[in-house]
């Protein structure tokens, strides 16, 4: 059970803040939920307390354990396969784990492949996620600005 001020990350929506805990009535049943402040701007999400880690919500990780992610950022790997059913399917299986390693992986293969190839616009969407996600983490735990953090990501690929 997460308590107010805990910092977590939603393995879709990026990393947060739990800035309260409310009961709402839903199918005649009064249940608790997380409100979770986002990094990545005003948006507050509620997160049903009881499927929390069905879904991936998970605490953030050290600002150690962030800093060597970064520090190996430049090699990580990018295997992406060919089809782009199967890369995307693959993709979004890496980026529903919630690891950040994972993350860093679609971001580094999808960056990567943008330089090569022109992305669908689904892939990019994907790329732009994957980016905040990873992101938000990185602004929360080592306190930079979402801007600075996302600057950490230029050694994942891009231009």
């Amino acid at each position: 059970m997460y308590h107010v001020g805990d910092r977590v990350v939603h393995p879709l929506h990026g990393a947060g803040t739990i800035s309260a805990i409310t009961q709402r009535k839903t199918d005649g049943k009064l249940r608790q939920y997380y409100a979770l402040t986002l990094v990545s701007g005003s948006l507050q999400i509620l997160l049903p307390c009881n499927t929390c880690e069905a879904i991936g919500v998970r605490p953030v990780r050290s600002a150690a354990e962030l800093e060597a992610l970064v520090a190996s950022f430049p090699t990580v790997r990018a295997d992406e396969p060919v089809g782009w059913n199967r890369r995307y399917r693959e993709n979004m299986l890496r980026i529903r784990t919630g690891d950040p390693a994972q993350v860093a992986q679609v971001v580094r293969g999808l960056a990567l492949r943008g330089r090569e190839h022109q992305l669908s616009a689904g892939e990019q969407r994907m790329l732009t996620s994957a980016k905040k996600i990873l992101a938000s983490e990185l602004a929360l735990v080592l306190e930079l600005s979402l801007w600075e953090a996302e600057g950490l990501l230029t050694p994942l690929g891009e231009p």
